[in-house]
């Protein structure tokens, strides 16, 4: 039974005289969501580990876009970028890894949470009292899978599995998503966080698994039934820019969310536990010396 009709989502409003970050911005979901931003009028920055190539996908855009240098993955890094950008109105939190072979970040954190989640966790954080408008999550149909084991977040106990590690820490980026606008309501900030994901699209994700069948399985499976990485992003854009409450979440609205225009969706019971987001929120904290710096 076909569901209801919805609307192709294209026209995403005009950005003037307002100022973006998107981390990962060289490649995929980033990059298009910046360029689209950049062709909006936005003024956008693009957070990227490797200058070159971020300097390499500025000059595919239009408008005005600037280069900063960001390891997401890196404290000292995240650091060192929050300190330095000035003030912004939104921030997408985009960048991320899928499938990596076990190892730690600079920090001694498994490098999927470390990447998709605490990194994001300490620069929002930091960014916050510098924000004018919202925090953006991307997040993904894996965090229904995940499970978050906040006494093994290292993988230690488990034995390493490396799509569990990806959809642990998106499952965490859900849980960041939740309490991070709790705490933001809590003390009357009008600051919104909302998050997008965009179901199964075609990007270069899935190219560092270290196993080259999972690689090539993955790059064929979202090349057969993926969309382009521009229509991708449009759920992280829709998340970004359209007038949502805080704390919507965005996919594309067909079967299983896989393809199609940008809605607003649903997530798993786990991702929607306020004392287990509460809990994450403390384990970050800790692990990331980062505080909520609007209590």
């Amino acid at each position: 039974m076909a569901g209801p009709k919805v609307a192709p989502w294209t026209e995403i409003p005009r950005q003037d005289g307002r100022r973006f970050v998107v981390t990962g911005a060289n490649s995929g979901i980033g990059f298009e969501t910046a360029k689209a931003l950049a062709g909006r009028g936005a003024h956008v920055v693009l957070a990227v580990r490797n200058a070159t190539k971020g300097e390499e996908a500025a000059a595919q855009m239009p408008g005005s876009v600037e280069v900063r240098t960001l390891d997401v993955s890196d404290l000292s890094s995240v650091r060192a970028f929050a300190a330095d950008v000035g003030d912004v109105d939104v921030l997408v939190n985009n960048a991320g890894i899928l499938g990596v072979p076990e190892g730690q970040s600079a920090d001694g954190i498994e490098l999927h949470f470390a990447t998709n989640h605490l990194g994001h966790y300490a620069l929002t954080n930091l960014l916050l009292p510098r924000l004018t408008d919202r925090v953006v999550v991307v997040g993904s149909q894996s965090h229904r899978s995940g499970v978050l084991d906040l006494d093994d977040l290292d993988w230690k106990r488990r034995g390493y599995s490396p799509y569990g590690a990806y959809a642990q820490s998106k499952l965490a980026n859900m849980l960041f998503l939740a309490e991070l606008q709790r705490r933001l309501t809590a003390v009357g900030s009008s600051l919104r966080v909302t998050g997008g994901h965009p179901g199964s699209t075609v990007t270069a994700i899935t190219g560092n698994t270290g196993n080259a069948l999972k690689t090539w399985i993955g790059s064929w499976g979202h090349g057969l039934v993926g969309m382009p990485a521009w229509k991708g992003a449009l759920p992280t854009l829709f998340a970004a820019t359209m007038d949502v409450p805080g704390n919507t979440y965005v996919g594309p609205h067909r079967l299983r969310e896989m393809s199609g225009w940008p809605v607003p969706v649903g997530r798993s019971s786990s991702a929607s536990d306020p004392e287990l987001a509460k809990a994450l929120w403390v384990a970050s904290e800790k692990l990331s010396g980062v505080s909520f710096p609007l209590a």
